[in-house]
């Protein structure tokens, strides 16, 4: 039984609101814009048959031991790792991982917030017709003046930061669970909506070639690294996001076959991101940015040049935006949570404060772009670049290999056995192999290869 039958925040009032929850915060930005790119650069269909052994090899493992950590101590992921140490009787220097993944999930909402506003200006700036036979000098142009203005970019983040609190100030089922019931919904309909209007712009079948053709030639073993590292990530795996919402998850619920649910989710709307954006694209003869490029410039443009662009474009960019918030609301749960535990304080008051320090720390990233431009840290990298590297490369495959461990071969057998119902044997044997070796190896790899370049730069290697 968990050290707490209830979280003191709430709880799901199901196990499908879960589901939603998990691949509301699985699904976000880079979903929509870097799985179907890598895809494509990796291999096609032969990069997406990797990456599904990598998503239940590596992926789901991570996120099962996650899940059930939280919903074993029913807290904050400080708290549960707190609890979950003593019961343990594990070193002490094992709660930094609730902690690591509660200061990384805040990095990466200060920058997320950011490039979140970016979308939110876009649904204006392409419904007002912005990009109705533009050029692609125009589409750039447009994207750089705005990246340009200070004071606009912080607009769009503050509205969006307000959006996120005041959702997650109302608590999980007045506040998450009814913008889950919102936002997952339209999300599907709107990608449908896409994927309809990309059917029928022409280039279908090039943008189902580009992703799904098994180009086998392409695969290398920096592949399988790619592939096991979008694998982890997407899933929100090391952030404390899982763990917390882990937490408020009912004791009907089966862990196992729930965490499978979301990854597939996950990587359902991932492929069909890519087949609504890319056909749009090579419709219009034009080459598949990565990133920013991607989504600000060659997607309006694209849909600038067909019959109701404007509208469709605009589709998109709410698209974005639902993706990004319910992400963002993900992120901001884990500290939210460990403020109200630990001073007793009421969630409102500390969701504004929390908005308040994830503004300010965001303002370097909105600077990177502009008056901060020529300012560069450690490697050479600006404001945005080190929040992000840090986060991202360092913070998140480190909590997620130590959440691997610790689950596994740390965790009295008893919670095993009482959180995912799994008894002595075979099956036990195989969760020790996957869950505690061949999962924590893979993001071992992850992390040496996404560390490698900045420690070669930094030492002449």
């Amino acid at each position: 039984m968990a050290l707490g039958s209830d979280s003191r925040h709430g709880m799901w009032s199901s196990r499908w609101l879960f589901v939603l929850a998990a691949a509301g915060s699985a699904v976000g930005l880079g979903n929509i814009w870097k799985f179907p790119y890598i895809t494509g650069e990796n291999g096609g269909g032969a990069f997406v048959i990797i990456y599904l052994v990598c998503v239940a090899l590596v992926g789901i493992p991570i996120m099962i031991s996650e899940v059930m950590m939280g919903r074993e101590g029913r807290s904050s992921p400080i708290n549960t790792m707190r609890k979950l140490t003593d019961m343990a009787k594990a070193h002490r220097a094992w709660t930094f991982i609730g902690w690591m993944g509660v200061i990384a999930g805040f990095m990466i909402l200060s920058y997320y917030a950011v490039i979140a506003g970016w979308a939110l200006s876009y649904i204006w700036t392409t419904a007002v017709g912005t990009f109705e036979n533009a050029t692609a000098e125009v589409a750039t142009t447009t994207f750089n003046e705005f990246l340009s203005s200070p004071l606009e970019v912080v607009g769009w983040q503050t509205l969006f930061m307000i959006l996120t609190i005041w959702i997650v100030g109302h608590g999980v089922s007045a506040g998450l669970e009814r913008a889950i019931r919102l936002f997952m919904p339209l999300l599907f309909l709107l990608l449908i909506v896409l994927l309809v209007y990309a059917f029928n712009s022409g280039g279908f079948d090039q943008g189902v070639a580009f992703m799904f053709d098994l180009k086998f030639d392409q695969v290398t073993p920096e592949t399988w690294l790619i592939a096991m590292g979008q694998a982890f990530f997407t899933l929100s795996l090391g952030m404390g996001t899982m763990m917390a919402y882990g937490a408020y998850v009912p004791e009907s619920a089966n862990i196992g076959s729930t965490v499978v649910i979301i990854a597939v989710l996950d990587t359902f709307v991932a492929i069909c991101a890519g087949l609504a954006i890319f056909p749009i694209v090579f419709a219009n003869g034009l080459e598949a940015a990565q990133g920013p490029g991607l989504m600000f410039v060659t997607i309006p443009l694209a849909f600038g040049q067909l019959p109701l662009g404007a509208i469709f474009g605009t589709v998109f960019f709410i698209l974005v935006s639902f993706a990004a918030i319910t992400s963002a609301i993900s992120l901001t749960e884990p500290a939210l949570a460990y403020l109200v535990e630990e001073y007793n304080a009421k969630r409102k008051r500390v969701a504004i404060s929390l908005g308040v320090i994830c503004w300010l720390l965001g303002l370097g990233t909105v600077f990177s772009f502009n008056i901060w431009s020529d300012v560069t840290f450690v490697g050479g990298l600006d404001f945005f670049e080190t929040v992000d590297y840090i986060s991202q490369n360092i913070m998140l495959p480190l909590g997620g290999l130590l959440i691997g461990l610790f689950a596994v071969w740390l965790l009295p057998r008893k919670v095993l056995s009482e959180q995912l119902g799994m008894p002595d044997g075979p099956v036990s044997w195989l969760w020790k192999l996957v869950g505690g070796i061949i999962a924590p190896l893979g993001v071992a790899a992850v992390f040496a290869y996404t560390i490698w370049p900045m420690l070669a730069s930094l030492f002449n290697l």
